[in-house]
């Protein structure tokens, strides 16, 4: 009968534990993009070929990068994560990065709404030189399986 009376206490605390304990589980979310000159819009002739690896802490928000080129027309002149956009469309610069030699690292703060942004599949990389001002290579940034 003493067992009885423990049972309803137990399932409390686990309730309460699990209920607690979550928000400080974050969950690492991997993304990946494939950047070339044929994702540009209008499509760029390029050598220039890079790769991009992306992880998303849900819990601080905090997007890190590593991006990596090469065969580029010449020295990068600009590189940003751009969005929101669909593939095929543009947009504007949302998250500078600060170093463009490759490979690019760094990470940023994102709101909830560039979290969002993020999740749909809508930002792309974009690395820029003085030939193409507008991006020589381009990659959408999507959810690595």
């Amino acid at each position: 009968m003493r067992m009885n009376t423990f049972l309803p206490v137990l399932s409390a605390l686990a309730i309460s534990t699990a209920l607690f304990a979550s928000p400080a589980l974050a969950e690492m979310v991997k993304y990946k993009a494939t950047l070339d000159g044929s994702q540009q819009s209008p499509p760029v002739t390029t050598k220039g070929k890079g790769s991009a690896t992306l992880t998303f802490d849900t819990v601080k928000k905090t997007l890190s990068w590593n991006v990596k080129y090469s065969g580029l027309s010449g020295p990068a002149t600009a590189a940003h994560i751009h969005g929101p956009a669909a593939m095929g469309e543009n947009a504007p610069p949302v998250i500078p990065f600060k170093k463009l030699k490759s490979p690019i690292k760094g990470s940023a703060t994102l709101t909830d709404a560039q979290a969002a942004d993020l999740e749909a599949g809508k930002y792309y990389v974009n690395v820029h030189t003085a030939a193409h001002k507008d991006g020589e290579i381009r990659g959408q940034i999507e959810k690595a399986m």
